[in-house]
């Protein structure tokens, strides 16, 4: 039972229009002042009600009423409410808007507060805070993404050189747990990795004015107080949240990466308040493990997104083929952290080898894939007590579909195969059975509404479900029974609220029903005008079974999941390794599925500095064009030196033509085929050879940046910054456009630089297209520098795009041609021809031949300061002279003297 919902404000408590604090706003503010960074929704019987600021905000964003309550202070109480049964919608719109909500229930029974005096309030708390990174609920969760929550660490000190910090995430959906360090120079970087929906850091470090604009650009960020990123209390509060003496077993950490996991830990605690999230041991990731791209990248690259935040026309959308959800999000975490180690994405390869060579095993595998269920969120909501019946449901036909893949792969032992399969046969096979046995076909979505065990599981409760359900039929089957003992076809049995149920006879029947031997059985009631009623034990007890038959049959459904749950949590460990087992066999089949319906190839990956592909395609545009032209498909080798020989150094191809031909195209094309290859995806192509590219970077496209004051120049600069400050020989770099956004010269200065710079300091493998057609006579210069040029035909004044890259360099752009294409009105078109004719009558290219000729390289070393000028005879007699003290004619011929001093003639 709960408290009435509140009254209209024109019903208002007298003492609320006097402006005096009833108990219940009383109740309501003090709950509020302890919760004052997230909207409270507070319970008041099938509502959840909100008052005040809260109101007043939820009001807008939800689109909800805005009414009043009575007064306070003085002023009118906003308030707002959410249905009950709805709330989990509302949750949702909220929290993607970057609210956090806890939510406050009566925690007694309102007979006990009555006890109290009529006027107090049932007690209520907030039972749990809802913040983006801890959402548990179907409802709330996208089924095909992870949630990350990740807390940040910082330390001046580490054992990375430089400002350290400590990173630790967590989806506690599924329990993973995962910590690792970084510096200052990737943390933006490995952040972007992780795509957190929600980011936790110390009050301090959130302060910080160097990292504002950086947080800032997150849309949920919790700034909590430094307590719990107290390294020197980390570890003991970690192995308590654990249950264990010690973290040896767990592995070695640092000191940092304990600092942020026991915050994550910490803070997942403090928003669950009375329920224990059921984590895994953190698992450490080795700096360097994944090849790092910055967040710039990986939006020019729409890796997981697109530039507009859709899924659809991402590379993600493109190469999905998964049949479950957990194989989905592990696809994109995969996608999202690419490895570095040659041996590990050799298993990943195999195992799509293994499939590919075997369509019939993987078409038989994905049709079993996708009868599994989500097992690993449905375990952790029946392990934080949110479960219902159909998450223990989901956990018995995943664990079905688990035993039967793991007969099906067999022997079949290639790469990530094998350890799947033993992961898909650790559950036993007798929690399913049972589950199967417990549960109904057709369940509800909680479990307080009962009505999802099977008939005949239990006994007794198939016996109280027939006293509740078919009471008039035990009824009429006592009166029948009766009647036929006593031999009185009369007799009835009937009920009333004095009574209850009670025997019915005509009056001469009845005197003999107060005679030996019936009246043992039958219990005079009451007589009346022609008739007599008795009552029996029999009677009396089957009154009692009925009237509380539908809350026995409940509570005996309550004890069938509690034993159900935790017959399922004394397995958690072996259903866990299963549904990563399901995850792991599901990209390895979606992979095979790409593969083979895309004829991608399986690329070689090591160590060495190699990046030669063959007709490679672009995988997004490729199946956009699909049906509408053929994709023209290209060869790239940007190969370098290992280091063997001489200093480790890679290629760079300038790529030279016009706008339309496909430059942008290519050069994404090649910066995917990388993250394909060591993601552990075969790739579109008919051959790659990849060695380890450990940093991507991308400037492709133009964009500004108002919000932080940034035109789209500054921004181009400070993303190309990044690249040359940080690029190694083992980067893979794809620059396109650099200068367009400035003056020509300005613009052609600053790429000469570049390219040089990424030449000899960066030596890295690279693709710089540009129109500045300048460049191309570095390659005189550069040795590892190449020409390529997208090749065009021209045909009657307009010109076609043939899409294809060939050695040699670009003598025009085609923008005239391009901008005709685009309508320009055919005026301006035919004056752009006649100043061009005109501009390049000049012979533009007359100061690069001179820049070639006479400037050293940029970056071959530093510029020789220059050296100091000879002694000025006329100089040193100005320093002898004061102005103010000379008078005109001693200034003109101080004038003279010093003409005679530089040598020149006075007269």
């Amino acid at each position: 039972m709960l408290d009435p919902a509140p009254p209209p404000a024109a019903a208002s408590p007298p003492a609320e229009a006097e402006g005096r604090v009833t108990p219940l706003m009383e109740q309501y503010i003090e709950i509020k002042a302890a919760n004052p960074d997230s909207l409270l929704f507070y319970r008041m019987g099938d509502f959840y009600e909100l008052f005040f600021d809260d109101a007043v905000a939820a009001s807008r964003a939800l689109g909800i009423a805005l009414t009043k309550r009575g007064k306070h202070l003085g002023e009118d109480i906003p308030m707002a409410g959410v249905p009950v049964h709805a709330a989990d919608d509302y949750l949702q719109r909220l929290i993607q808007l970057g609210f956090k909500v806890a939510v406050c229930e009566q925690v007694e029974d309102p007979a006990e507060a009555k006890k109290r005096g009529s006027k107090s309030v049932v007690k209520r708390d907030v039972v749990r805070l809802v913040t983006p990174g801890t959402l548990t609920e179907d409802s709330l969760l996208d089924a095909r993404r992870s949630n990350f929550l990740l807390a940040v660490a910082r330390a001046r000190t580490s054992s990375i050189a430089g400002e350290g910090f400590g990173l630790a995430w967590v989806d506690i959906s599924t329990g993973e747990f995962r910590v690792a360090e970084t510096d200052g120079g990737r943390l933006a970087a490995d952040i972007a990795r992780v795509d957190p929906r929600e980011i936790v850091l110390s009050d301090a470090l959130y302060a910080d004015t160097t990292l504002a604009d950086f947080w800032r650009s997150f849309r949920a960020v919790s700034p909590v107080p430094r307590d719990l990123f107290d390294g020197a209390t980390a570890e003991r509060r970690l192995a308590g949240y654990f249950g264990v003496g010690t973290l040896d077993g767990f592995g070695a950490f640092s000191r940092l990466e304990l600092t942020a996991a026991a915050a994550v830990a910490t803070y997942v605690e403090r928003t669950q308040i009375a329920t224990r999230a059921p984590l895994t041991p953190p698992v450490r990731e080795a700096a360097g493990a994944a090849m790092l791209i910055d967040a710039a990248t990986r939006a020019n690259l729409e890796l997981v997104r697109t530039l507009g935040g859709e899924r659809q026309g991402s590379l993600l959308a493109a190469i999905d083929r998964t049949v479950t959800a957990a194989g989905a999000r592990l696809l994109a975490v995969r996608l999202a952290s690419p490895l570095t180690d040659p041996a590990a994405i050799a298993a990943r390869l195999d195992a799509v080898e293994a499939l590919v060579a075997a369509p019939s095993l993987r078409a038989e595998i994905r049709s079993r894939l996708a009868e599994a269920p989500d097992m690993a969120r449905a375990l952790t909501r029946i392990a934080m007590d949110r479960g219902g019946p159909r998450d223990l449901a989901a956990i018995g036909q995943g664990l079905v579909a688990a035993v039967s893949l793991a007969t099906l792969l067999g022997d079949v032992a290639a790469g990530e195969l094998g350890a799947a399969a033993q992961g898909l046969a650790r559950p036993s096979p007798s929690l399913a059975d049972r589950l199967a046995q417990a549960l109904d076909d057709e369940l509800p979505l909680l479990k307080r509404d009962g009505g999802f065990v099977r008939a005949g599981y239990l006994p007794a409760l198939d016996e109280t479900r027939a006293l509740r359900d078919e009471s008039r039929r035990v009824i009429a089957s006592l009166q029948a029974r009766y009647a036929e003992e006593t031999g009185i076809r009369t007799l009835k049995v009937k009920h009333n609220n004095v009574l209850g149920y009670f025997v019915e006879v005509a009056q001469q029947h009845g005197e003999t029903f107060l005679k030996a031997p019936l009246n043992e059985t039958f219990i005079h009631r009451q007589t009346m005008a022609g008739a007599m009623r008795f009552s029996t034990t029999e009677l009396g007890q089957l009154e009692a079974k009925i009237a509380g038959a539908a809350d026995r049959a409940l509570g005996l459904e309550q004890e069938v999941f509690a034993d159900l749950a935790r017959a399922t949590l004394a397995m958690a460990e072996d259903i866990r390794a299963a549904a990563e087992a399901v995850a792991v066999l599901d990209v390895a089949a979606s992979l095979a599925t790409l593969a083979a319906e895309e004829s991608y190839c399986r690329p070689l990956v090591d160590t060495s500095l190699a990046f030669a592909v063959k007709q490679a395609r672009h995988p997004v545009v490729e199946q956009a064009i699909r049906g509408k032209a053929p994709f023209v498909a290209n060869d790239c080798d940007l190969s370098g030196h290992d280091g063997r020989s001489e200093a480790p150094a890679g290629r760079i191809w300038l790529i030279t033509g016009p706008n339309m031909a496909g430059k942008s195209t290519f050069l994404r094309q090649n910066a995917l085929v990388a993250v394909l290859a060591q993601m552990g995806s075969f790739v579109p192509a008919a051959s790659a050879h990849v060695g380890i590219v450990d940093r991507l970077f991308s400037r492709v496209g133009a964009a500004d940046d108002l919000a932080r004051g940034r035109s789209t120049f500054m921004v181009e600069m400070v993303e190309t910054a990044a690249i040359l400050n940080q690029a190694g020989p083992r980067a893979l770099v794809i620059l396109d456009e650099i200068g367009r956004g400035t003056a020509t010269f300005d613009g052609l200065s600053i790429a000469w630089a570049a390219v040089e710079h990424l030449h000899e300091t960066n030596r890295c493998r690279a693709l710089f297209a540009t129109h500045f057609h300048e460049l191309t006579v570095l390659s005189r210069r550069l040795p590892r520098l190449s020409n390529a040029t997208m090749r065009v035909k021209e045909w009657r004044g307009d010109v076609i795009f043939l899409h294809e890259v060939g050695e040699g360099a670009a003598d025009r752009s085609y923008g005239i041609q391009v901008a005709k294409l685009a309508g320009l009105p055919p005026a301006v078109v035919e004056r752009a021809r006649q100043v061009l004719a005109e501009l390049e009558a000049t012979d533009r290219t007359a100061p690069a031949r001179r820049m070639i000729d006479d400037l050293p390289l940029f970056a071959v070393a530093p510029r020789p300061a220059p050296a100091a000028p000879p002694p000025d005879p006329a100089l040193d007699l100005l320093d002898t002279m004061d102005p103010d003290d000379m008078t005109p004619r001693e200034a003109h011929e101080a004038l003279y003297a010093l003409k005679a001093r530089r040598g020149r003639p006075a007269g």
